[in-house]
């Protein structure tokens, strides 16, 4: 099966709201085996919106929209979906009681906009949008499907998880090929010097068998892809192969985030980390807090940027700021060591640099961040030079520290 994926709304094509939609429909579309065709914005308008559709059914068995579908006179996507399935508005009774319940505690909301949520197309089938307004719906073009969905993360993401490919799949009478995807990640090899060193891996490999470089702050991610009848046996095989040659630079045999793998194995092992933040400003705790389950794992944070803060709350010695500078071995290691005594966790990341665009010297340029790791056993700390813009700077920071974990870990 073939998809393709439509949003809409005004708001995406003047940057105003990032899509962050699209890449989110994509991995769950590609667990489905499902070929993700193109993704396309739309403006809120009628003859924008028809032509995309057009399009989208001319290479098509999918047709994935989102956007469009609140009550205000800009949000017109109900409309022609209307016209273009030929069909017109009545009032749905589950719809009207599932929103009345949802807004009954805020009668303000329950107004005549608000009314006209419960107006849906007469040819479609609507799903329940169980924690919004805006009906799901689902419209039949001979063997092809359209769903429509709210724009809203959040209710995008249930609607797809609890409704959507829930449907889809009831309505899919044979798959004709499947694709499997299979992912490790390596780092401390240029990009090219790794095509090379795969060279003859590449050659042998089938024409259903794809190899993908995804490089990113210093890591790269390399991934399988079988699109055909490939088994999951033989893909098997060819992932063993992949990470025997890669082997010395492999850090990770999934694709997840990195911080992701680090809290699995800690908590695992029942084992603690903490940070203490100069240049990353933050950055690093986010990382390791920002996925369910992180409490069992990761304790908090000291952000020192300014250097009272290294001094009264990690006890750093201004003497040993002013002998050795800010941006020094000596002092990102004490920096760690005193986080991972304070928290009494089992391990502590420590970051200090410049990230720019000012501060650098002959001797530290912009760019320069030393980050320290503070384990049961030793304190150690490494040095590099991570370019020039700022963003890119506390970036690849955070991935050197992760990697830098993974691999005492």
């Amino acid at each position: 099966m073939r998809a393709e994926i439509i949003t809409i709304g005004d708001e995406l094509l003047i940057g105003q709201v990032v899509d962050t939609n699209s890449a989110w429909m994509a991995e769950r579309l590609n667990e489905q085996g499902i070929e993700l065709y193109q993704i396309t914005s739309v403006h809120d308008d009628r003859a924008h919106i028809i032509a995309a559709l057009n399009e989208a059914f001319s290479r098509a068995d999918l047709v994935l929209t989102t956007g469009g579908l609140g009550p205000t006179k800009d949000d017109i996507t109900k409309h022609v979906l209307c016209e273009y399935f030929d069909t017109h508005l009545i009032e749905d009774a589950h719809v009207r009681a599932h929103i009345e319940e949802l807004y009954k505690d805020r009668p303000d909301v329950l107004n005549r906009l608000t009314a006209t949520q419960w107006m849906v197309p007469a040819n479609a089938k609507i799903l329940e949008n169980r924690v919004g307004s805006a009906p799901l719906m689902v419209f039949h073009k001979g063997n092809q499907l359209l769903a429509s969905m709210p724009g809203v993360p959040y209710e995008m993401q249930i609607a797809m998880e609890e409704q959507i490919l829930p449907y889809i799949k009831s309505q899919i009478t044979h798959q004709k090929s499947q694709i499997l995807h299979r992912t490790i990640q390596v780092t401390g090899i240029p990009e090219s010097a790794l095509a090379i060193l795969l060279e003859d891996y590449e050659r042998r490999m089938p024409q259903s068998l794809h190899l993908a470089y995804l490089p990113k702050d210093g890591i790269i991610r390399l991934r399988l892809s079988s699109y055909g009848e490939m088994t999951e046996r033989q893909l098997q095989s060819w992932l063993d192969e992949l990470k025997r040659l890669t082997a010395e630079y492999m850090i990770a045999e999934s694709g997840d985030p990195l911080e992701m793998i680090v809290g699995r194995i800690l908590t695992e092992r029942r084992q603690t980390i903490s940070t203490a933040e100069s240049c990353t400003g933050g950055k690093l705790a986010s990382l390791l807090s920002k996925h369910p389950g992180s409490s069992a794992f990761y304790y908090g944070s000291v952000i020192s940027y300014d250097n009272s803060v290294k001094e009264q709350l990690l006890g750093v010695s201004s003497e040993l700021i002013k002998t050795h500078g800010v941006v020094s071995e000596e002092v990102v290691c004490e920096m760690a060591k005193s986080i991972r005594r304070q928290t009494k966790t089992d391990y502590a990341i420590a970051t200090s640099g410049i990230a720019g665009p000012t501060g650098g010297t002959k001797e530290k340029p912009v760019g320069t961040v030393w980050i320290a790791w503070a384990t049961p056993q030793e304190t150690t700390a490494e040095c590099f030079h991570l370019g020039k813009l700022r963003e890119q700077v506390t970036d690849r920071a955070c991935q050197k520290a992760l990697v830098g974990l993974l691999k005492r870990l």
